[in-house]
């Protein structure tokens, strides 16, 4: 793959495939004049692609909340759009390179890899935070791999279940949520819930047929389902809900398992598919906005955005130190796992069959060695930043390590390559 040369191709490009290979650039025409537009606005000295980076986010952050306001909702609507696409584009390198490194590893399509974690972009949007002292390129390199390897295994767990396992397996949350990407109203999905609540409480196979391959429930099943939503319909739905006959509960199961399978493995859509008439354009709606001066950055919010830029960038140093401390006080087989891990690419199966023990024992060994890392982390971050622990910055930390872990790695494999 070609890497991009300035900053207004960088932000206003799309990554075509051919068959399962890179093959160029797309130009977005709105794009590029925005960037443009954007860039005769500003001093040579400015002109860094992280500092672009966290310039779009924060317009984007900007306009969403926005649009929660009563003013100003339709132009804001039109930014927000404007500025995540710019990084959408700005992306796409980082999310090939994730793709191919997950693609070989699980010997899956890179083009498919890279489908499924350019869909998730709004993940990326949503949960980089600047203030952690993150890159966003490198954040979202690491997120990618991450929901690449969750979609593969959400994937193997929809091919190989029956429509009655699949049912089993789901959670609630990834019920509902499947139920809403459908189009259901918030009554219908009730009704359903409380169908699925009946299949839960009266479908129990025998336990020698494992979890995966159930075979449909009997009829005598389908009558107490239906006997159980009947009785309870009244509590949990709207007091005009109808009746359902033991012969609907089947029909309203096998949609349920449709729609979860439809949101868990959703139909392949090529990122650069055209719309009907229309030469070169995409399928995403870029509303054309001409800035003006009052929405352009004035120099001193320039200067402010490079102070922070340059601010996160030391933080990202320290905490660079931090880490290579961290791994230095592990004992040598940690320090190895690692190295196979991210420097070579190997699987836990591999790693194994080197070291000459069990799987699940690599496995313990890597989630400690995360837990030992993530711990030095947070410690940082409390007496650093000032930060409180809780769940969400765990959850981010656990990413921030997990995307210095790749980039360290990586970049002594190739001076290792660079070397031989």
């Amino acid at each position: 793959m070609r890497s991009r040369q300035d900053l207004v191709e960088s932000f206003s490009t799309f990554l075509q495939f051919e068959g399962d290979r890179s093959h160029g650039w797309t130009v977005d025409p709105r794009l590029r004049r925005s960037m443009t537009r954007q860039l005769e606005q500003e001093s040579q000295k400015h002109l860094e692609t992280t500092f672009w980076a966290l310039y779009w986010h924060q317009r984007w952050q900007n306009a969403v909340a926005q649009e929660q306001s009563a003013q100003g909702a339709s132009q804001a609507s039109g930014l927000s759009t404007i500025s995540a696409n710019h990084l959408n584009a700005h992306v796409q390198e980082s999310c090939y390179w994730a793709a191919q490194k997950t693609a070989s590893r699980f010997n899956y399509g890179i083009s498919d890899c890279f489908q499924m974690a350019i869909a998730q972009f709004h993940k990326i949007l949503r949960g980089f935070d600047s203030s952690q002292g993150s890159d966003f390129s490198t954040y979202a390199s690491a997120t990618f791999a991450s929901l690449i390897r969750e979609t593969l295994r959400q994937r193997q767990e929809v091919d190989i279940c029956t429509t009655w396992g699949l049912l089993r397996k789901l959670s609630k949350k990834r019920l509902v949520e499947s139920l809403q990407m459908a189009g259901l109203g918030a009554h219908c999905i009730a009704q359903y819930l409380l169908v699925w609540q009946a299949f839960k409480l009266h479908y129990v196979p025998v336990q020698a047929q494992g979890t995966r391959k159930l075979p449909k429930p009997d009829p005598s099943q389908f009558v107490a389902m239906a006997q159980f939503y009947n009785r309870e319909r009244g509590a949990q739905l709207a007091s005009d809900t109808p009746k359902i006959a033991a012969d609907d509960i089947e029909p309203i199961l096998l949609a349920m398992a449709k729609a979860a399978r439809s949101y868990l493995y959703p139909t392949k859509v090529s990122i650069n598919a055209q719309k009907g008439g229309q030469d070169s354009e995409f399928i995403d709606d870029l509303t054309e906005n001409n800035l003006t001066e009052t929405e352009r950055l004035s120099p001193m919010e320039a200067l402010v955005q490079v102070e922070i830029v340059e601010e996160r960038q030391q933080q990202r140093s320290q905490l660079g130190d931090v880490l290579v401390d961290a791994i230095a006080q592990l004992d040598a087989p940690s320090q190895e796992l690692l190295g196979f891990y991210y420097r070579d690419s190997l699987t836990q199966k591999e790693m194994a069959e080197r070291l000459n023990i069990q799987q699940y024992t690599v496995s313990r060994r890597l989630t400690k060695i995360r837990k030992t890392l993530v711990k030095k982390l947070a410690q940082w971050s409390e007496a650093t930043l000032h930060t409180s622990l809780d769940a969400d910055l765990l959850s981010y930390i656990s990413t921030v390590l997990e995307e210095w872990l790749q980039q360290r790695y990586s970049k002594a494999h190739e001076f290792d390559k660079t070397l031989s």
